[in-house]
């Protein structure tokens, strides 16, 4: 080979290697463009996961065409429109009733053969909260007996938390307005101070952490309960605490959520710990056996093997990574209406397993089986296959190439739920539960203690298992706290468990 033709191969090798550096440079700029722009939209944008529904417009065949075409049109028929909202005619039968009447002067009735009053109008009133102080008078008997008397004192309720100056009804009121309404504390000191009386932030902490050790009876009941059945659902979400020994202000600790139970004895249960290794679950999972939902996490998976559980896994959380992927796959400004891009494919793919299961969510856990097997199946195989023909196709590192992997790697477990019609296809109930939770640690941001922290994890625990059992949460703490202070024997703690109690008096209306 001559000189010339050697210098020529060189050139050439030497501007294939620029052109492949160059193609891996791009290549990583993208994804530094595709972070970016993820991070501005979870910290600025709207965190619903819903997205467009042109989706459901497009069947298969035309979805993959759009997407190598890149130029797909919408179909000619509009979206349907969301149902408006049907207008409330009648206010609830429960609520009491003011009949106000307005009548005509002597002078305008003068001279009619009869009068009568014809209703005309409904409104809706609140009154606003009072506070008020309890003065509890004790009857005393004094009797004499072989000249010694002996005094006889009426019995009084037993008061959960002994000598405190708090009723009943206001510990209740202080429970829910923090751990349902998501109020800080802070906020409730200054409602009670416009009420008329100064209630201190640091005296309501102080209750509710007293509080605690009263109520934890009935977290155990429940807790043995929930792992008596042999389906439960786990998840875990991050929380800061400030004072927690061998952490930092700064560091995560965690608050673990499970739901399960027998289908009517429901229970939600949080528990915080600060770490979040595997042998957190394994205690809280302690006498349990049979099928654990959850996300992919390996401590549950590492549990589940070592344990003999079956293991299935949750679709809500392989769609959340899809969804996020689609909002980056483009900047905003150059995304058309009609682009589609692979993400779209797999939510449109994952969309259509959700469609059966609200067709079929009313069926017995037979039926639902038997349409999972039949419908379900045979799409989840051609989902399985879509995703690793186009796996190949994406960038390493991709928001939608690591949504396809991990879809992939949890598969085993994400098809689980077709094996048994009592299990979900998500864990929906965990995550409804937390969602409390999140919406409250928005506002008061972080527990100062790890005592604190167990407290709001008991409160978050009775509050939604009552949701759970179809009990109104603000009457099922107060029926539980009058009662609690004298509940002295297994009967009597297990007669305050929510499925215990008459919904005949505590239901929702």
């Amino acid at each position: 080979m001559s000189q010339l033709q050697q210098t020529i191969q060189a050139q050439n090798e030497a501007l294939q290697q620029a052109a492949e550096q160059q193609r891996r440079h791009e290549n990583y700029i993208q994804l530094l463009e595709e972070y970016l722009r993820l991070a501005k939209l979870r910290q600025y944008a709207a965190k619903s996961e819903k997205i467009p529904g042109q989706g459901d417009l497009f069947d298969e065949a035309e979805l993959e065409v759009a997407l190598q075409e890149q130029a797909a049109q919408l179909p000619d028929d509009e979206p349907h429109k969301p149902k408006p909202k049907k207008r409330q005619r009648q206010f609830s039968s429960a609520l009491p009733r003011v009949r106000v009447d307005h009548c005509l002067t002597e002078a305008e009735k003068q001279g009619a053969l009869k009068t009568f009053f014809t209703k005309v109008k409904e409104e809706l009133d609140y009154i606003p909260a009072r506070l008020q102080v309890i003065e509890h008078w004790q009857e005393k008997a004094v009797f004499e007996h072989d000249g010694n008397e002996r005094v006889i004192a009426a019995a009084r309720p037993v008061h959960p938390l002994g000598k405190c100056v708090a009723s009943v009804d206001l510990l209740a009121y202080v429970l829910i307005s923090k751990y349902a309404d998501g109020l800080p504390l802070y906020r409730l000191e200054k409602l009670f101070k416009r009420s008329g009386q100064a209630v201190d932030r640091s005296d309501m902490a102080h209750w509710i952490v007293r509080l605690d050790h009263v109520l934890k009876p009935l977290i155990t009941l429940m807790r043995e309960s929930q792992n008596s059945y042999d389906v439960l659902q786990a998840d875990e979400t991050r929380i800061q605490v400030l004072k927690e020994d061998g952490k930092t202000a700064q560091s995560n600790q965690w608050m673990w959520v499970t739901y399960g139970g027998p289908p009517d004895k429901p229970s939600i249960l949080f528990e915080y710990d600060p770490s979040r290794a595997g042998h957190v679950i394994e205690r809280l999972l302690d006498g349990f056996s049979g099928v654990l939902q959850a996300d992919g996490y390996s401590g549950y998976g590492t549990l589940c093997a070592a344990s003999g559980l079956t293991r299935i896994g949750c679709w809500d959380h392989a769609r959340r990574k899809f969804v996020e992927a689609r909002k980056v796959a483009l900047p905003t400004q150059n995304r058309a209406n009609d682009y589609l891009t692979l993400a779209d494919t797999a939510l449109h793919k994952i969309g259509q397993l959700y469609a059966i299961e609200r067709d079929i969510k009313d069926q017995t856990p037979e039926q639902k089986r038997a349409a999972r097997q039949a419908d379900s199946l045979p799409r989840l195989n051609d989902l399985k296959a879509w995703l690793e023909d186009n796996i190949p196709r994406l960038v390493k590192g991709s928001l939608t190439r690591k949504a396809m992997e991990y879809t992939l790697n949890q598969w085993p477990y994400l098809i689980g739920y077709c094996e048994d019609g009592r299990l979900n296809i998500s864990n929906v109930n965990v995550e409804n539960a937390i969602r409390p939770f999140a919406v409250g640690r928005k506002a008061w941001l972080f527990a100062d203690t790890s005592q604190g922290a167990r407290a709001s994890a008991t409160i978050y625990s009775l509050i939604e298992t009552a949701k759970a059992n179809d009990l109104e949460p603000f009457a099922y703490l107060q029926h539980v706290l009058k009662h609690i202070g004298a509940a002295d024997s297994l009967e009597t703690i297990e007669a305050l468990l929510p499925w215990n109690i008459a919904r005949s008096t505590h239901s929702r209306t």
